[in-house]
């Protein structure tokens, strides 16, 4: 019995100093540093791990409950607002009709022309965001182009507006061209007059120079990348000077500009953002000529000014 005692007592031991140095996958103590035999005691540190993922098991049972229970939530809330509809596609549906029964018999029904210009490639419908500009022309029509006021309330205007906007989407989502588009589509301009055009009327030349930035451009694009970059030049971001009440000066690329607030990253890479209300701002826009420029350019001024350019290489 005191044999039995004493290697009791070394299993214990052995237990409580977490001398277990290696146990078998049941848990089993096969190897202790005390130097006791094959103990038969569970290992403490593999009890501790056993009694922890119980409890993690638990509460995973739990979390999975609790995400489940969410994820059905989700479910139901996404079935519910995607059956409700849209309110831009509904508002262009309430277009839709409108200008077709008020601007159609002109416009065609579907906006692209007939004995008035064609709306789904129209300027002004292009540079119009909310309704302001297409508004405008609305309610006091174009009586030098035969165009009669149409008093209008500001929702039929928005839906109308919002037609508009969906068709030069939808537009312009069909509108792809491969790359390889032949050159000679294109080139039915005249490159001389193209040349007249780059160097005066059409201002070009201010910033742009044959021999300097535009040098062999024609041959690092594609023709129709060649032609999208001429009229929709990219790269270059509008920069703001924004001027305290202090009198301190503010300056960087706009991140963010709106009718309340200016926000723009400074020169140390700072992000600051200013209530339009509390300061004054000044844009810069390097692209602000192109802008402009689109308004202006007829059909034969893009196919001349093309083929001139296409020519420097």
């Amino acid at each position: 019995m005191a044999n039995i005692s004493i290697e009791w007592d070394m299993r214990v031991h052995c237990l409580r100093a977490k001398n277990c140095v290696f146990s078998d996958l049941s848990g089993v103590c096969l190897v202790s540093r005390c130097g006791h035999p094959r103990s038969q005691l569970k290992c403490s540190a593999h009890e501790v791990a056993m009694q922890g993922q119980k409890r993690s098991s638990k509460h995973a049972k739990k979390i999975s409950f609790s995400l489940a229970a969410s994820t059905l939530a989700l479910g139901l809330w996404a079935s519910v607002a995607h059956s409700q509809s849209d309110p831009n596609e509904a508002a262009a549906q309430r277009g839709r009709k409108q200008f077709q029964q008020a601007c159609g018999f002109c416009h065609a029904p579907d906006a692209t022309g007939g004995r008035g210009p064609d709306l789904v490639r129209s300027p002004l419908v292009a540079h119009d965001k909310k309704g302001e500009l297409i508004g405008e022309v609305i309610r006091n029509g174009r009586p030098d182009k035969g165009m009669p006021p149409l008093p209008s309330t500001d929702e039929q205007i928005a839906d109308i507006s919002a037609f508009l906007h969906a068709r030069a989407l939808e537009a312009l989502r069909s509108s792809g061209v491969p790359s390889d588009y032949p050159v000679e589509k294109l080139l039915t301009g005249d490159a001389q007059a193209g040349k007249y055009f780059f160097e005066g009327t059409g201002g070009c030349k201010n910033c742009h120079s044959p021999t300097g930035d535009l040098a062999d451009i024609a041959r690092k694009y594609s023709s129709i990348e060649l032609e999208a970059r001429m009229l929709y030049p990219e790269g270059k971001r509008q920069s703001a000077v924004i001027t305290l009440p202090s009198g301190e000066q503010i300056r960087g690329l706009v991140v963010h500009y709106d009718d309340f607030v200016i926000a723009v990253r400074d020169d140390s890479g700072w992000y600051r953002s200013f209530s339009r209300g509390t300061v004054k701002v000044e844009l810069q826009d390097p692209l602000e000529a192109h802008r402009k420029l689109l308004d202006k350019l007829t059909q034969a001024d893009v196919h001349n000014l093309f083929t001139y350019v296409y020519s420097l290489k």
